[in-house]
Protein backbone atom coordinates (compact mmCIF):
# COMPACT_ATOMS: atom_id res chain seq x y z
CA UNK A 1 0.00 0.00 0.00
CA UNK A 2 1.39 3.32 -1.06
CA UNK A 3 -0.95 5.89 0.32
CA UNK A 4 -0.32 8.58 2.90
CA UNK A 5 -2.51 11.45 3.99
CA UNK A 6 0.03 14.27 3.80
CA UNK A 7 3.20 12.48 2.84
CA UNK A 8 6.77 13.29 2.13
CA UNK A 9 6.67 10.92 -0.83
CA UNK A 10 9.99 11.61 -2.46
CA UNK A 11 11.39 8.85 -0.27
CA UNK A 12 9.75 5.59 0.77
CA UNK A 13 11.68 3.72 3.45
CA UNK A 14 11.24 0.16 4.76
CA UNK A 15 13.28 -2.02 7.11
CA UNK A 16 13.26 -5.81 7.09
CA UNK A 17 14.03 -7.04 10.65
CA UNK A 18 14.73 -10.60 9.44
CA UNK A 19 17.50 -9.66 7.00
CA UNK A 20 18.36 -6.30 8.61
CA UNK A 21 18.13 -4.73 5.17
CA UNK A 22 17.05 -1.13 4.56
CA UNK A 23 15.21 -0.29 1.35
CA UNK A 24 14.97 3.28 0.09
CA UNK A 25 12.69 3.89 -2.88
CA UNK A 26 12.61 7.28 -4.55
CA UNK A 27 10.49 7.74 -7.67
CA UNK A 28 11.83 4.87 -9.70
CA UNK A 29 15.14 4.27 -7.90
CA UNK A 30 15.26 1.50 -5.33
CA UNK A 31 18.30 0.72 -3.19
CA UNK A 32 18.67 -2.00 -0.59
CA UNK A 33 21.48 -2.00 1.94
CA UNK A 34 22.48 -3.88 5.08
CA UNK A 35 23.48 -2.22 8.33
CA UNK A 36 27.11 -1.94 7.21
CA UNK A 37 26.57 -1.05 3.56
CA UNK A 38 26.52 2.42 2.08
CA UNK A 39 24.73 3.70 -1.01
CA UNK A 40 27.10 5.03 -3.62
CA UNK A 41 25.08 7.38 -5.86
CA UNK A 42 23.04 9.94 -3.93
CA UNK A 43 22.81 12.19 -6.98
CA UNK A 44 20.24 9.88 -8.54
CA UNK A 45 17.72 11.50 -6.18
CA UNK A 46 18.42 15.02 -7.48
CA UNK A 47 16.63 16.76 -10.37
CA UNK A 48 18.63 18.68 -13.00
CA UNK A 49 19.49 22.24 -11.97
CA UNK A 50 17.19 23.94 -14.49
CA UNK A 51 14.23 21.92 -13.25
CA UNK A 52 15.07 22.74 -9.65
CA UNK A 53 15.10 26.45 -10.56
CA UNK A 54 11.75 26.19 -12.34
CA UNK A 55 10.06 24.38 -9.47
CA UNK A 56 11.65 26.71 -6.92
CA UNK A 57 10.18 29.75 -8.71
CA UNK A 58 6.72 28.15 -8.79
CA UNK A 59 6.80 27.15 -5.12
CA UNK A 60 8.34 30.43 -3.93
CA UNK A 61 5.70 32.44 -5.78
CA UNK A 62 2.92 30.33 -4.32
CA UNK A 63 4.24 30.63 -0.75
CA UNK A 64 4.70 34.42 -1.02
CA UNK A 65 1.23 35.04 -2.47
CA UNK A 66 -0.46 32.65 -0.02
CA UNK A 67 1.31 34.01 3.06
CA UNK A 68 1.00 37.67 2.12
CA UNK A 69 -2.60 37.44 0.93
CA UNK A 70 -3.85 35.57 3.98
CA UNK A 71 -2.02 37.87 6.41
CA UNK A 72 -3.76 40.83 4.74
CA UNK A 73 -7.13 39.09 5.08
CA UNK A 74 -6.43 38.54 8.79
CA UNK A 75 -5.56 42.24 9.16
CA UNK A 76 -8.71 43.35 7.30
CA UNK A 77 -11.02 41.34 9.56
CA UNK A 78 -9.30 42.21 12.85
CA UNK A 79 -8.65 45.89 12.14
CA UNK A 80 -12.09 46.82 10.79
CA UNK A 81 -15.07 46.44 13.08
CA UNK A 82 -17.56 46.23 10.19
CA UNK A 83 -15.79 43.14 8.90
CA UNK A 84 -16.37 41.15 12.08
CA UNK A 85 -19.31 39.04 10.90
CA UNK A 86 -19.91 35.32 11.35
CA UNK A 87 -18.81 34.52 7.82
CA UNK A 88 -15.71 36.69 8.08
CA UNK A 89 -14.67 35.14 11.39
CA UNK A 90 -14.65 31.74 9.73
CA UNK A 91 -12.78 33.23 6.77
CA UNK A 92 -10.27 34.51 9.34
CA UNK A 93 -9.99 30.98 10.69
CA UNK A 94 -9.42 29.72 7.15
CA UNK A 95 -6.73 32.34 6.52
CA UNK A 96 -4.87 31.40 9.72
CA UNK A 97 -4.83 27.75 8.62
CA UNK A 98 -3.66 28.65 5.10
CA UNK A 99 -0.90 30.87 6.50
CA UNK A 100 0.28 28.05 8.75
CA UNK A 101 0.50 25.50 5.96
CA UNK A 102 2.27 27.88 3.55
CA UNK A 103 4.89 29.02 6.06
CA UNK A 104 5.41 26.01 8.33
CA UNK A 105 4.84 23.08 5.99
CA UNK A 106 5.08 23.73 2.24
CA UNK A 107 8.57 25.24 2.22
CA UNK A 108 10.11 22.44 4.30
CA UNK A 109 8.32 19.68 2.38
CA UNK A 110 9.40 21.18 -0.94
CA UNK A 111 13.06 21.21 0.10
CA UNK A 112 12.71 17.60 1.15
CA UNK A 113 10.97 16.57 -2.07
CA UNK A 114 13.59 18.35 -4.14
CA UNK A 115 16.64 16.84 -2.43
CA UNK A 116 15.24 13.68 -0.82
CA UNK A 117 16.97 14.81 2.35
CA UNK A 118 15.37 16.06 5.59
CA UNK A 119 17.81 18.44 7.32
CA UNK A 120 15.34 19.88 9.84
CA UNK A 121 15.59 17.33 12.61
CA UNK A 122 13.40 14.57 13.99
CA UNK A 123 11.20 16.90 16.06
CA UNK A 124 10.22 19.08 13.09
CA UNK A 125 9.61 15.94 11.04
CA UNK A 126 6.76 15.29 13.46
CA UNK A 127 5.62 18.92 13.68
CA UNK A 128 5.58 19.49 9.93
CA UNK A 129 3.25 16.58 9.27
CA UNK A 130 1.12 17.50 12.28
CA UNK A 131 0.66 21.04 10.94
CA UNK A 132 -0.21 19.73 7.48
CA UNK A 133 -3.13 17.64 8.70
CA UNK A 134 -4.18 20.23 11.30
CA UNK A 135 -4.35 23.08 8.79
CA UNK A 136 -6.39 21.19 6.21
CA UNK A 137 -8.82 20.08 8.93
CA UNK A 138 -9.24 23.66 10.18
CA UNK A 139 -9.69 24.90 6.61
CA UNK A 140 -12.31 22.42 5.52
CA UNK A 141 -14.24 22.57 8.80
CA UNK A 142 -14.32 26.37 8.52
CA UNK A 143 -15.74 26.09 5.00
CA UNK A 144 -18.39 23.69 6.30
CA UNK A 145 -19.29 26.09 9.12
CA UNK A 146 -19.72 28.93 6.63
CA UNK A 147 -21.98 26.82 4.42
CA UNK A 148 -24.14 25.85 7.40
CA UNK A 149 -24.34 29.48 8.57
CA UNK A 150 -25.39 30.64 5.10
CA UNK A 151 -27.90 27.81 4.86
CA UNK A 152 -29.50 28.74 8.18
CA UNK A 153 -29.55 32.45 7.36
CA UNK A 154 -31.24 31.98 3.99
CA UNK A 155 -33.39 28.87 4.43
CA UNK A 156 -34.56 29.62 7.99
CA UNK A 157 -34.39 33.43 8.28
CA UNK A 158 -36.67 33.65 11.32
CA UNK A 159 -34.37 31.65 13.57
CA UNK A 160 -31.79 33.43 15.73
CA UNK A 161 -28.37 33.96 14.17
CA UNK A 162 -25.11 32.76 15.66
CA UNK A 163 -23.66 35.24 18.15
CA UNK A 164 -20.04 36.07 18.87
CA UNK A 165 -19.66 33.42 21.58
CA UNK A 166 -21.08 30.60 19.46
CA UNK A 167 -18.98 31.67 16.47
CA UNK A 168 -15.73 31.71 18.45
CA UNK A 169 -16.62 28.38 20.06
CA UNK A 170 -17.15 26.76 16.65
CA UNK A 171 -13.92 28.30 15.34
CA UNK A 172 -11.99 26.87 18.29
CA UNK A 173 -13.73 23.52 17.81
CA UNK A 174 -12.32 23.26 14.27
CA UNK A 175 -8.81 23.45 15.71
CA UNK A 176 -9.47 21.04 18.57
CA UNK A 177 -10.95 18.49 16.19
CA UNK A 178 -8.02 19.02 13.83
CA UNK A 179 -5.55 18.45 16.67
CA UNK A 180 -7.26 15.16 17.54
CA UNK A 181 -7.18 13.96 13.92
CA UNK A 182 -3.57 15.00 13.28
CA UNK A 183 -2.13 13.76 16.58
CA UNK A 184 -0.86 10.40 15.16
CA UNK A 185 1.78 12.39 13.24
CA UNK A 186 3.37 13.44 16.53
CA UNK A 187 3.64 9.83 17.69
CA UNK A 188 4.65 7.91 14.58
CA UNK A 189 6.75 10.18 12.35
CA UNK A 190 10.49 9.82 12.84
CA UNK A 191 13.77 10.02 10.92
CA UNK A 192 16.34 7.53 9.69
CA UNK A 193 19.91 8.27 8.56
CA UNK A 194 21.00 6.56 5.34
CA UNK A 195 24.79 6.64 5.00
CA UNK A 196 26.27 6.99 1.51
CA UNK A 197 29.90 7.44 2.47
CA UNK A 198 31.89 8.59 5.44
CA UNK A 199 31.07 12.20 4.58
CA UNK A 200 27.70 11.91 2.86
CA UNK A 201 24.40 10.88 4.36
CA UNK A 202 20.70 11.27 3.70
CA UNK A 203 18.08 11.72 6.41
CA UNK A 204 14.63 10.29 5.75
CA UNK A 205 11.46 11.54 7.42
CA UNK A 206 8.86 8.77 7.40
CA UNK A 207 6.02 7.26 9.42
CA UNK A 208 6.88 4.22 11.53
CA UNK A 209 3.48 2.76 12.42
CA UNK A 210 3.12 0.05 15.10
CA UNK A 211 2.39 -2.64 12.50
CA UNK A 212 5.01 -1.58 9.95
CA UNK A 213 6.69 1.31 8.18
CA UNK A 214 5.28 3.52 5.44
CA UNK A 215 3.71 1.54 2.57
CA UNK A 216 3.51 -1.60 4.69
CA UNK A 217 1.12 -0.58 7.45
CA UNK A 218 -2.57 -1.44 7.62
CA UNK A 219 -3.00 1.18 10.36
CA UNK A 220 -1.65 3.83 7.99
CA UNK A 221 -4.02 2.75 5.23
CA UNK A 222 -7.05 2.92 7.53
CA UNK A 223 -5.94 6.29 8.93
CA UNK A 224 -5.54 7.77 5.47
CA UNK A 225 -8.94 6.51 4.35
CA UNK A 226 -10.40 8.27 7.40
CA UNK A 227 -8.52 11.46 6.46
CA UNK A 228 -9.85 11.24 2.90
CA UNK A 229 -13.44 10.82 4.07
CA UNK A 230 -13.32 13.42 6.85
CA UNK A 231 -11.42 16.16 5.00
CA UNK A 232 -12.74 15.70 1.46
CA UNK A 233 -15.65 13.35 0.76
CA UNK A 234 -17.96 14.40 3.62
CA UNK A 235 -17.22 18.16 3.40
CA UNK A 236 -17.60 18.32 -0.39
CA UNK A 237 -20.84 16.32 -0.23
CA UNK A 238 -22.20 18.49 2.58
CA UNK A 239 -21.29 21.79 0.94
CA UNK A 240 -22.63 20.66 -2.43
CA UNK A 241 -25.99 19.96 -0.81
CA UNK A 242 -26.19 23.20 1.20
CA UNK A 243 -25.11 25.50 -1.63
CA UNK A 244 -27.37 23.70 -4.11
CA UNK A 245 -30.34 24.34 -1.83
CA UNK A 246 -29.26 27.94 -1.28
CA UNK A 247 -28.82 28.46 -5.02
CA UNK A 248 -32.32 27.14 -5.74
CA UNK A 249 -33.72 29.44 -3.06
CA UNK A 250 -31.91 32.59 -4.20
CA UNK A 251 -31.96 32.13 -7.96
CA UNK A 252 -34.89 29.78 -8.49
CA UNK A 253 -37.58 31.50 -6.39
CA UNK A 254 -40.10 33.67 -8.19
CA UNK A 255 -41.87 36.52 -6.41
CA UNK A 256 -45.22 38.03 -7.32
CA UNK A 257 -45.57 41.79 -7.45
CA UNK A 258 -43.02 44.53 -6.95
CA UNK A 259 -40.08 44.71 -4.56
CA UNK A 260 -38.63 47.81 -2.98
CA UNK A 261 -35.11 48.88 -3.85
CA UNK A 262 -33.91 47.86 -0.40
CA UNK A 263 -35.37 44.38 -0.78
CA UNK A 264 -33.68 43.87 -4.14
CA UNK A 265 -30.35 45.13 -2.81
CA UNK A 266 -30.53 42.71 0.11
CA UNK A 267 -31.28 39.79 -2.20
CA UNK A 268 -28.35 40.79 -4.43
CA UNK A 269 -26.15 41.05 -1.34
CA UNK A 270 -27.02 37.50 -0.35
CA UNK A 271 -26.32 36.27 -3.84
CA UNK A 272 -22.91 37.94 -3.92
CA UNK A 273 -21.81 36.35 -0.64
CA UNK A 274 -23.09 32.91 -1.62
CA UNK A 275 -21.55 33.15 -5.09
CA UNK A 276 -18.16 33.98 -3.56
CA UNK A 277 -18.33 31.02 -1.18
CA UNK A 278 -19.39 28.70 -4.01
CA UNK A 279 -16.26 29.71 -5.94
CA UNK A 280 -14.10 29.10 -2.84
CA UNK A 281 -15.54 25.59 -2.41
CA UNK A 282 -15.19 24.70 -6.11
CA UNK A 283 -11.56 25.85 -6.13
CA UNK A 284 -10.91 23.78 -2.99
CA UNK A 285 -12.46 20.67 -4.58
CA UNK A 286 -10.51 21.07 -7.83
CA UNK A 287 -7.16 21.72 -6.12
CA UNK A 288 -7.34 18.74 -3.77
CA UNK A 289 -8.96 16.17 -6.08
CA UNK A 290 -5.76 15.19 -7.99
CA UNK A 291 -3.88 14.89 -4.67
CA UNK A 292 -6.34 12.39 -3.24
CA UNK A 293 -6.71 10.52 -6.54
CA UNK A 294 -2.93 10.15 -6.79
CA UNK A 295 -2.67 8.27 -3.50
CA UNK A 296 -5.77 6.20 -4.16
CA UNK A 297 -4.34 5.07 -7.50
CA UNK A 298 -0.81 4.42 -6.20
CA UNK A 299 -2.16 2.44 -3.25
CA UNK A 300 -3.55 -0.14 -5.70
CA UNK A 301 -0.95 0.27 -8.46
CA UNK A 302 2.36 0.93 -6.64
CA UNK A 303 4.37 0.32 -9.80
CA UNK A 304 3.29 3.78 -10.95
CA UNK A 305 5.82 5.26 -8.53
CA UNK A 306 8.57 3.80 -10.73
CA UNK A 307 7.53 5.87 -13.76
CA UNK A 308 10.25 8.12 -15.23
CA UNK A 309 8.56 11.45 -14.44
CA UNK A 310 6.66 10.51 -11.30
CA UNK A 311 8.68 12.93 -9.13
CA UNK A 312 7.73 15.94 -11.24
CA UNK A 313 4.19 14.64 -11.57
CA UNK A 314 3.90 14.60 -7.81
CA UNK A 315 5.55 18.01 -7.49
CA UNK A 316 2.84 19.39 -9.80
CA UNK A 317 0.03 17.65 -7.88
CA UNK A 318 1.40 18.81 -4.54
CA UNK A 319 1.80 22.38 -5.85
CA UNK A 320 -1.81 22.41 -7.04
CA UNK A 321 -3.11 21.19 -3.67
CA UNK A 322 -1.03 23.65 -1.65
CA UNK A 323 -1.80 26.53 -4.03
CA UNK A 324 -5.40 26.43 -2.81
CA UNK A 325 -4.19 28.56 0.11
CA UNK A 326 -3.23 31.42 -2.22
CA UNK A 327 -6.47 31.53 -4.25
CA UNK A 328 -8.83 32.45 -1.42
CA UNK A 329 -7.49 36.01 -0.80
CA UNK A 330 -7.63 36.62 -4.56
CA UNK A 331 -11.26 35.46 -4.64
CA UNK A 332 -12.20 37.71 -1.70
CA UNK A 333 -10.59 40.73 -3.35
CA UNK A 334 -12.23 39.97 -6.68
CA UNK A 335 -15.76 39.19 -5.52
CA UNK A 336 -16.24 41.20 -2.30
CA UNK A 337 -16.28 45.02 -2.29
CA UNK A 338 -15.29 45.33 1.35
CA UNK A 339 -12.31 42.99 1.08
CA UNK A 340 -11.33 44.76 -2.12
CA UNK A 341 -11.39 48.07 -0.29
CA UNK A 342 -9.34 46.54 2.55
CA UNK A 343 -6.68 45.39 0.09
CA UNK A 344 -6.62 48.89 -1.42
CA UNK A 345 -6.15 50.40 2.03
CA UNK A 346 -3.27 48.05 2.74
CA UNK A 347 -1.55 48.96 -0.53
CA UNK A 348 -2.51 52.65 -0.40
CA UNK A 349 1.17 53.55 -0.08
CA UNK A 350 1.64 52.55 -3.71
CA UNK A 351 1.31 55.52 -6.12
CA UNK A 352 -1.09 53.73 -8.48
CA UNK A 353 -3.51 52.58 -5.75
CA UNK A 354 -6.28 55.06 -4.95
CA UNK A 355 -8.76 54.63 -2.09
CA UNK A 356 -11.93 56.71 -2.07
CA UNK A 357 -12.54 58.71 1.14
CA UNK A 358 -14.88 57.38 3.81
CA UNK A 359 -15.34 53.93 5.24
CA UNK A 360 -18.36 52.69 3.29
CA UNK A 361 -20.35 53.85 0.31
CA UNK A 362 -24.08 54.36 0.61
CA UNK A 363 -24.72 51.19 -1.32
CA UNK A 364 -22.50 49.20 1.02
CA UNK A 365 -24.43 50.52 4.01
CA UNK A 366 -27.74 49.48 2.44
CA UNK A 367 -26.54 45.99 1.55
CA UNK A 368 -24.36 45.27 4.54
CA UNK A 369 -27.04 43.83 6.83
CA UNK A 370 -25.61 46.29 9.36
CA UNK A 371 -27.61 45.14 12.37
CA UNK A 372 -27.30 41.44 11.71
CA UNK A 373 -24.21 39.91 13.25
CA UNK A 374 -24.13 37.30 10.54
CA UNK A 375 -24.30 39.90 7.81
CA UNK A 376 -27.65 38.56 6.65
CA UNK A 377 -30.21 40.84 5.03
CA UNK A 378 -33.20 41.83 7.10
CA UNK A 379 -35.82 39.93 5.13
CA UNK A 380 -36.36 37.53 2.27
CA UNK A 381 -38.82 36.69 -0.50
CA UNK A 382 -40.38 33.25 -0.62
CA UNK A 383 -42.03 31.48 -3.49
CA UNK A 384 -45.64 32.34 -2.65
CA UNK A 385 -44.89 36.05 -2.96
CA UNK A 386 -44.75 36.75 0.78
CA UNK A 387 -42.09 39.10 2.10
CA UNK A 388 -41.06 38.66 5.72
CA UNK A 389 -39.40 41.78 7.06
CA UNK A 390 -37.84 42.19 10.47
CA UNK A 391 -38.78 45.62 11.76
CA UNK A 392 -35.88 45.44 14.23
CA UNK A 393 -33.03 43.62 12.44
CA UNK A 394 -30.81 43.62 15.47
CA UNK A 395 -33.22 41.58 17.61
CA UNK A 396 -31.95 38.08 18.37
CA UNK A 397 -35.35 36.51 17.73
CA UNK A 398 -36.87 37.72 14.46
CA UNK A 399 -39.81 35.35 14.83
CA UNK A 400 -41.30 37.56 17.56
CA UNK A 401 -43.96 40.22 17.10
CA UNK A 402 -41.36 42.54 15.66
CA UNK A 403 -41.63 40.75 12.32
CA UNK A 404 -44.02 42.26 9.80
CA UNK A 405 -45.66 40.16 7.09
CA UNK A 406 -47.06 41.53 3.88
CA UNK A 407 -48.19 39.93 0.64
CA UNK A 408 -46.79 41.23 -2.60
CA UNK A 409 -49.91 40.31 -4.53
CA UNK A 410 -52.01 42.56 -2.27
CA UNK A 411 -49.50 45.36 -2.40
CA UNK A 412 -49.34 45.28 -6.19
CA UNK A 413 -52.93 46.44 -6.25
CA UNK A 414 -51.94 49.60 -4.40
CA UNK A 415 -48.56 50.52 -5.83
CA UNK A 416 -48.85 54.04 -4.58
CA UNK A 417 -50.60 53.33 -1.30
CA UNK A 418 -49.25 54.23 2.10
CA UNK A 419 -48.66 50.63 3.17
CA UNK A 420 -45.51 50.30 1.08
CA UNK A 421 -44.22 53.60 2.35
CA UNK A 422 -44.93 52.74 5.96
CA UNK A 423 -43.41 49.29 5.59
CA UNK A 424 -40.25 50.74 4.08
CA UNK A 425 -39.92 53.26 6.88
CA UNK A 426 -40.42 50.59 9.51
CA UNK A 427 -37.92 48.20 7.95
CA UNK A 428 -35.24 50.91 7.83
CA UNK A 429 -35.83 52.24 11.34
Amino acid sequence: MNTTAFPLPTVFYTFDPDTENHTVTTYGYSYTSTENDTLTDPNKFILPVWRQILWSILYAGMVLVATGGNLIVIWIVLAHKRMRTVTNYFLLNLSVADTMVSTLNVTFNYIYMLNSHWPFGSLYCKISQFIAVLSICASVFSLMAISIDRYMAIMTPLRPRMGRTVTLFLAMSTWLLGIAISSPSLFYYTTYVEQYSEEQQRIICYAAWPDGDTNESLYEYIYNIIILVVTYVVPITSMTFTYARIGIELWGSQSIGECTQRQMENIKSKRRVVKMMMVVVVIFAVCWLPFHLYFIVTSYYPEITNSPYIQETYLAIYWLAMSNSMYNPIIYCWMNARFRRGFKQFFSWLPFVHVSPGTLTRREVVTSGRRSYSGSPDHRIIRNGTVRMSLHPGCPNPSSTNTYYTNLEDESRHPRGKRWKNTEMKSIS
